[in-house]
């Protein structure tokens, strides 16, 4: 009976016509039940040929007519009403459907699709393959600030379109496993951002240094070589992020930063010399306050700390953080906080660089974090996240600024006790308040279930590519809107490039192909190009490469330094396990750099200090003109009748080097327990 009344209704009206695919003999279906949000149609395939059209398939939109207006429905699943499949006769079967929101027909002809439905489908109600004109209808925003950034999945003749504004003021995010296309579709999404908007400006933080290859005239890129961060710009828990590279930090040692910085910060300004202020300006700085002020000072009120304690029980952790600062204004990976740039008032020159503005014809810049030490990328993160809130807050608007976090899951972990909570801080006020002032945030991630689910759904737009996870699955079902959540039955087997997209840029849940880019603006790792065929291991210049590991990107470090390195950690280890307490009257040996480099910093001493009496300085003083020398003046023996150090001698190569002995560290290992430390 069923099969027969398939045959029939020879004649259709317009409301009925099928696009081009269709074939002549009209395929009908029934509904046959609904619940609200859902409807299940029963059909019927009288032949192979049928079955190949692709009129009925999970993910296609279908039609439903109720009287005027046609109810629009996405295909769930398919069954045969027989667990058999007759290959020369009819076959009925079922197709469950979900709802999602209805053509109107006006009565002055106008159609408009609608997410609402004014009248469910009945029983008996005809359901056909959806017209290529209402597919349009549905995907079509109305509005000129669209941005074709693909084709459907289910009519490749027709765009995809969404509102970029709408997609920026209340962020997005694009999800998909390795391989899926995230930054060729960041790239494009990019491209079509800054063309819908002349005051955008654009910060992406780059892991894989791989986007500066997408943007060849748009961005400038930031490496480690062109970053100008200044120390002084860091709040104290992100500098102390720095200091203790990653590691909780001491709270005397921490508490002595609090008081002293304001200080050095004074002293840079001359506030101490102007009495005319009123004390509510003098003592406006405090450890956050993004104002200038020298490294120097910073050690000189340390010591002359030191000089005011009249016992020993407090002097070693001030001891401990001054070899800290002096260790990491010695580290060549952090020179882009340390340069002789960083001792002036740079704020305006750094925020130019960094966020574009003016910008000019280059509106994104592109920061290349795989130099940075992974230790202070999280601190990196939130002084930049920060800064661009911070920006768009007091500019009132003028400017507006997209930050772009690719392996966003990194900086924004969801489990609480994992990463840097200042930079969770700065991105969380960028996605709840970020709006308010034209600060948009961009969340690049594989790992959805990996990222703080308060962040993700703050994002109003989503794009999501192949995830074969069954976590991050489910992750993002709970982010689409409950009446699309059957768009995402099918996102593990989606195609490369290929994405579902929802949200407030676009009207319904979209399953899209992303426009491909052409091949010189393509995302790609930094060495990951094309080498000639002649390099190969076998004409490498490993000798070069070992120099370049050895650098670790940055300038030559001498064999000294290496070995001062190794005993700071030595005596690191030694201080932090007594309690923080060390002898003073254990003789050491100071020995000289054979080459020692220039200096960067300018000579610190307690008669820096606002107010002091200068004096003449002593040879010892002048000593430390060198900062290699001060590093090691630290482990100065106060007794006089400690043995002499030891003098460089020329060696056979024409180098430099030290007779035979004992290094420094071979010594403090040597003694006996009890010898250097002070016992409980």
């Amino acid at each position: 009976m069923f099969s027969r009344d398939m045959q029939i209704s020879p004649s259709a009206g317009v409301q009925e016509r099928r696009d081009a695919r269709q074939p002549t003999e009209r395929f009908i279906g029934y509904v046959v039940a609904c619940d609200g949000a859902h409807a299940t149609v029963a059909a019927c395939i009288r032949s192979r040929e049928e079955a190949e059209a692709d009129l009925w398939a999970v993910g296609r939109l279908v039609t439903i007519l109720v009287g005027g207006n046609r109810v629009v429905a996405l295909t769930r699943s398919m069954k045969t009403a027989s667990a058999h499949w007759a290959e020369d006769a009819a076959n009925d079967f079922r197709v469950d459907l979900e709802l999602l929101g209805e053509i109107r027909v006006y009565p002055d002809g106008r159609e408009q699709f609608s997410t609402g439905i004014s009248s469910y489908p009945y029983l008996g109600a005809r359901a056909h393959q959806i017209r290529a004109s209402d597919l349009v209808k549905i995907y079509d925003r109305g509005t000129v600030e669209t941005s074709v950034i693909g084709r459907l999945s289910q009519d490749d003749s027709i765009d995809a379109a969404v509102h970029i504004p709408s997609m920026l003021s209340k962020h997005f995010a694009l999800v998909g496993s390795t391989g899926a296309g995230k930054s060729t579709a960041v790239s494009l999404l990019m491209h079509k951002a800054i063309e819908s908007d002349s005051r955008l400006r654009i910060l992406i933080l780059d892991p894989h240094n791989e986007f500066a290859a997408a943007f060849p005239d748009k961005a400038v890129v930031i490496d480690t070589d062109s970053l100008d961060l200044p120390f002084w710009l860091f709040r104290l828990e992100e500098f102390a992020e720095v200091l203790y590279r990653g590691r909780p930090p001491v709270i005397d040692e921490l508490d002595v930063l609090r008081d002293l910085i304001p200080e050095a910060k004074r002293a840079f300004r001359g506030a101490e010399g102007m009495t005319s202020r009123r004390q509510s300006e003098r003592n406006g700085f405090t450890a956050d306050t993004p104002v200038p002020y020298r490294l120097a000072d910073l050690l000189a009120l340390i010591d002359e700390r030191i000089g005011k304690l009249d016992g020993r029980s407090e002097k070693p952790y001030l001891r401990a953080l001054k070899l800290r600062l002096v260790a990491a204004i010695n580290d060549p990976r952090y020179r882009f906080m340390f340069t002789s740039n960083t001792i002036s008032d740079t704020i305006n020159e750094t925020i130019s660089q960094i966020f574009r503005i003016p910008g000019g014809d280059r509106p994104i810049a592109t920061l290349q974090l795989a130099g940075i030490p992974s230790e202070v990328v999280n601190s990196v993160a939130s002084v930049l996240c920060r800064m661009a809130f911070e920006i768009s807050l007091w500019s009132n608007g003028a400017v507006h600024l997209l930050v772009v976090c690719e392996e966003a899951h990194r900086y924004v972990p969801s489990d609480p006790s994992l990463g840097f909570f200042p930079t969770r801080q700065a991105i969380a006020r960028i996605a709840k308040e970020g709006r308010k002032y034209g600060c948009s945030l961009g969340i690049i991630t594989q790992r959805p279930g990996e990222l703080d689910q308060t962040i993700l759904s703050q994002c109003s737009t989503i794009f999501s590519m192949r995830l074969s996870n069954e976590i991050d699955q489910d992750i993002i079902r709970k982010a689409i809107p409950g009446s699309s959540v059957s768009a995402l039955d099918f996102i593990s087997s989606l195609a490369n490039g290929e994405a579902i997209a929802f949200g407030e840029a676009l009207p319904v849940p979209m399953r899209l192909k992303f426009n491909r880019v052409n091949e010189s603006a393509l995302p790609r790792a930094h060495g990951s190009e094309i080498r000639d065929a002649a390099d190969d291991p076998s004409t490498l210049n490993l000798i070069g490469v070992v120099e370049r590991m050895r650098q670790g990107g940055g300038p030559d470090i001498s064999d000294f330094q290496s070995r001062v390195t190794a005993a700071e950690a030595s005596v690191h280890d030694a201080v932090f396990s007594t309690g923080g307490q060390v002898h003073d009257d254990e003789p050491k040996t100071v020995r000289q750099p054979a080459n020692p480099p220039a200096p960067d910093l300018e000579p610190y001493n307690p008669g820096m200090l606002p107010g002091a009496a200068r004096t003449v300085a002593t040879d010892d003083e002048r000593r430390l003109d060198n900062r290699f020398d001060r590093y090691d003046a630290l482990f100065k023996s106060a007794n006089p009748a400690g043995p002499a150090p030891r003098q460089p001698v020329t060696t056979e190569a024409g180098g430099t080097g030290y007779p035979p002995g004992q290094s420094l560290r071979e010594r403090l290992l040597a003694r006996t327990p009890g010898s250097t430390l002070l016992k409980r």
